[in-house]
Formats: structure tokens, C-alpha cells, sequence
């Protein structure tokens, strides 16, 4: 098991410094970003939902760095709409990559998270996997995904209150069938009672180690 000690980070981005927290893993494993909720919304990396994530890969002894965007508590600037929090994305994963240059680059998000998560690695080569928990596809258009061949793996409750379920499941249709879906039946948007059932998702298929 994994010793949880998260270093208090700071990442220079381009509206000024961006607050992380940062669990260094195993040499030559996967190193991962994840990315939290709506900002507007009381959205920050502390985020119930961003931790446990962040920690189903922890566990694994990957490096997880989660920040938070433009304007949250201690980081510079201001919302941007998703635009400049994408921008932060790319900042976090060059801070990321700094620290692991040999070790695989992959990204999370939760909600907004995914928004902003996927437009950066869709422009970004280096990210080799993604994983979204609750994309807000009913909020924003996630037509940049079209024709997006890495691996990605996509979480999303029956129940969800916030992004209806068939709007996800619709846009999983429209998404190639390398697209791993995992939908848990009955579990709303922050999965207060599957939280479990929702990190077995996002690890669900990978080698144990």
C-alpha cells in the first residue's frame, strides 16, 4: 500500500502560479493529472470525488499531481471559461513531466474537469490514456474528441442529477468503440454510495501490480 504524503506544489502557468498537490510515485510508472470540477460551483482539487481518483492511482504507485485551476484558492488569475483552464492542464502536465521525463503521461477529470482535461490532451501528444469520471457533455461540446484514438476510459452514474445519463450514453455512441463505458446503475454526480464502484471502473482492465 502506499504511503500517502502529498507535497504542496506550486506550477508556474500563464495567468501566474497554479496550486498543486503533488504524490510522488514508483520510478518508470505512469504519472497522472487530474483535473477537478466547476470552479463557479465550489469546484477544487480537494474535491471528494478528485481525491478518490487521484488516490485509486496513488495506490497503484503512479504519481498523481491534482491543482487548482485559474482563480481557485491560492492559484493566479481568473476564470476563462475552459479556455485558459485547459491552458492550465498543459501547464500541469509540463510541471508533470519535468518530474517523471521517463514515465508514461496520463490525465483524469471530473465534470468540468473533463472539459478542460480533454481539450488539453487532445492538442498534447505526450498524454498516452485518459480517464473521465461524469463528463459535463450536456454543459459543453465535446465534438474535439471526434476521430481521438488513445485509450480513454469514461465513468457516468444512472442517476446523475447534474449531466443526465442518456446524454452521456449518447455521446458515447457517437465516440469509437476503443472507448471503454462503464455505467453504474443508480450512482448520481459526486457517487456518494459508489464511490468504490466508480475508482474500480477507472482501474478496471489494467494489469494488477
Amino acid at each position: 500500500m502506499t504511503i500517502h504524503h502529498h507535497q504542496k506544489v506550486l506550477i508556474q502557468g500563464e495567468a501566474g502560479s497554479l496550486q498543486g498537490l503533488y504524490q510522488p510515485g514508483e520510478l518508470g510508472k505512469p504519472a497522472l493529472v487530474v483535473c477537478h470540477p466547476h470552479p463557479l460551483y465550489g469546484g477544487t482539487m480537494r474535491n471528494k470525488v478528485v481525491y478518490w481518483i487521484a488516490r485509486a492511482f496513488e495506490d497503484r504507485g503512479y504519481s498523481v499531481l491534482r491543482f487548482n485551476f485559474r482563480g481557485v484558492e491560492q492559484s493566479k488569475g481568473v476564470w476563462d471559461e475552459g479556455k485558459g483552464e485547459a491552458d492550465d492542464v498543459i501547464a500541469a502536465l509540463d510541471w508533470l513531466e519535468k518530474k517523471n521525463p521517463d514515465a508514461p503521461l496520463w490525465l483524469a477529470g471530473f465534470s468540468f474537469g473533463t472539459y478542460a482535461g480533454l481539450q488539453a490532451a487532445r492538442q498534447d501528444s505526450r498524454v498516452q490514456r485518459m480517464f473521465v469520471v461524469a463528463p459535463a457533455v450536456n454543459l459543453w461540446s465535446f465534438d474535439f474528441m471526434q476521430g481521438e484514438t488513445r485509450p480513454l476510459t469514461v465513468v457516468s452514474g444512472t442517476a446523475d442529477e447534474i449531466v443526465p445519463f442518456e446524454k452521456v450514453r449518447a455521446w458515447m455512441e457517437s465516440m469509437p468503440e476503443h472507448v471503454d463505458f462503464h455505467a453504474i446503475d443508480g450512482a448520481g454526480h459526486f457517487f456518494p454510495k459508489h464511490m468504490n464502484e466508480m475508482t474500480a471502473c477507472l482501474l478496471d482492465g489494467m494489469q494488477p501490480e
